[in-house]
């Protein structure tokens, strides 16, 4: 039995209507009526995050105007031409429904759209069942478990989000499986893997997927059909120019032991990093996942290429990396490098954000994407959240506005770090006796021992500081002192973790009072 969960039509993307009203949708109905699409509504983040890049992929070669295609290399030729032909896609308001059937329909070869294909499933190489093989030459799986994102593997995993366990899998529903799969090739662990026999020798371990540990920045339209226009990448990254520009769907499968194709623009390089290969295993009624193969698909140095939803971080030795997912770090502590050109070359802004057309800068969000792990197997959280239209405040379009959120989130981040170390300080006054508690004396912290007081100060302060950076995030705070309101969330912060009671003690209170005093150092005129 050949296929059975046919993506283009199945509905197995979870989504958000203009009216309020949630849905699923195929890959065909979330085309064709993108322009009633508000959201996207899927669970996990890291899937949506590479959804997103496939859907943008396929944006490219079915968005068109008078027959010319958002991918059209002649157009993409001359930036301001294809800026042009984007405008003029972005007016239409929707896809044409003619080119989404003709893509899904004629463009690529039957089959490739179904998750159970036999010869070519969907983001998955079917050559898994003879490849991945124990030493005995029977199938060697991976198991269920290892596919689903925050379930247990082996004796020692953590339970997330269920309970369940290598020796009793719970089948996943096809639908849900698509996420995961996406998860994977885009976020997936380095290090030890299932074997794959491809010469005598049965490799077992692979690189990480080319996302991981890394967020996602993405402009965020009214509908859909906008986000996704946007989210095609702008021919101004530089990428190379050779061989055929096509998806994983869209080509032949690669072979793991030769070098890798070239990155091109715009299909490859959002899809075609991945640096992990994976096969599903169907129940009988093809309606969900009961077994998965996830190993390595390459071991050949991957092809650089900037991806165009990261912020790149100037690290000390002067090169650039993706800045990574924190778990506990809001947004607002990154609208400062979505706001500003990279003159200042200390973080880089999203290629996905330069360029934007004018006249929806007003009505533009940024969505986030981010999967705070390690970079072999650790998986700690994952996170979504969306800004207020901030990329009205661009720098070439207000730089005034954007300067002043910068300003705006280094007096944020100034006003925490010395809370954390005034609640160090006050900590380690009113507990070590033999500590000099005189205004002016130095107080040396153990940073091993920095008591309670720090991190609950932190978690108190951050929340309280972003409400003061969006008060402070209008036009006519442009030329307000900001310095105040930061300081105020991070004494009100120090008093609430010391607490009440503690501060009758004649010692803590002198801790308190010192530590006040450091904060209130944000508001003396630099010497």
């Amino acid at each position: 039995m050949s296929g059975g969960f046919d993506l283009r039509d199945e509905p197995w993307i979870p989504v958000r209507l203009l009216t309020g009203e949630s849905a699923r949708f195929g890959f065909r109905r979330l085309f064709a009526r993108a322009h009633e699409i508000e959201d996207l509504e899927l669970p996990v983040p890291p899937a949506a995050s590479g959804l997103l890049r496939i859907l943008a992929a396929m944006t490219a070669r079915i968005a068109q105007n008078a027959g010319i295609r958002l991918d059209d290399a002649d157009t993409a030729e001359e930036i301001e031409e294809w800026d042009a032909l984007r405008d003029r896609v972005l007016a239409r308001g929707r896809f044409d429904s003619v080119a989404v059937n003709a893509y899904f329909d004629k463009e690529i070869p039957e089959g490739r759209f179904d998750l159970f294909d036999d010869s070519r499933p969907f983001l998955q190489d079917p050559r898994l069942v003879r490849e991945c093989i124990d030493t005995k030459g029977a199938p060697n799986p991976s198991g269920v478990n290892k596919l689903v994102l925050g379930r247990p593997t082996g004796v020692n995993g953590a339970v997330l989000f269920g309970h369940f366990t290598d020796t009793n899998p719970v089948p996943v529903p096809a639908a849900e499986a698509v996420w995961h799969l996406i998860a994977q090739l885009y976020y997936g662990p380095s290090g030890q893997c299932t074997p794959r026999r491809i010469t005598e020798h049965r490799a077992g371990s692979g690189d990480a997927a080319p996302l991981r540990k890394s967020v996602s920045y993405f402009p965020w339209a009214p509908t859909l059909f906008a986000s996704l226009v946007l989210a095609v990448p702008s021919p101004r990254i530089a990428v190379e120019t050779e061989g055929r520009d096509a998806c994983p769907w869209e080509g032949e499968l690669p072979d793991p032991l030769q070098p890798l194709a070239s990155m091109t623009w715009p299909g490859r390089m959002l899809t075609g990093r991945f640096r992990h290969a994976v096969l599903l295993v169907p129940s009988a009624d093809r309606r969900s996942v009961v077994d998965a193969y996830i190993t390595w698909s390459t071991h050949e140095p991957p092809r650089e290429v900037r991806d165009p939803f990261l912020i790149l971080d100037r690290r000390k030795d002067g090169g650039f990396h993706a800045r990574e997912a924190d778990g506990a770090r809001a947004l607002w502590r990154d609208v400062d490098a979505l706001l500003l050109a990279d003159s200042l070359q200390d973080a880089l802004r999203p290629p996905a954000l330069e360029g934007l057309p004018k006249r929806l800068l007003a009505t533009l969000r940024v969505r986030a994407y981010g999967f705070e792990q390690d970079g072999q197997q650790k998986d700690s959280v994952w996170f979504q959240a969306t800004t207020p239209p901030v990329l009205r405040w661009q720098e070439e379009a207000e730089p005034a506005m954007a300067h002043h959120l910068a300003r705006c989130h280094r007096v944020g981040e100034d006003a925490g770090r010395r809370l954390e170390f005034a609640a160090k300080v006050a900590w380690k006054i009113a507990t070590d006796v033999n500590t000099d508690v005189s205004p002016r004396a130095k107080v040396k912290i153990d940073h091993r021992k920095p008591g309670p007081w720090a991190s609950a100060a932190l978690t108190r302060y951050w929340p309280a500081a972003e409400k003061q950076f969006w008060r402070l995030a209008a036009t006519d705070r442009l030329n307000s002192p900001i310095e105040q309101p930061f300081v105020d969330a991070a004494l009100a912060a120090l008093d609430e973790a010391i607490g009440q009671a503690n501060r009758a003690d004649i010692r803590v209170a002198r801790a308190s009072s010192r530590a006040r005093a450091i904060i209130r150092g944000l508001l003396l005129p630099p010497r």
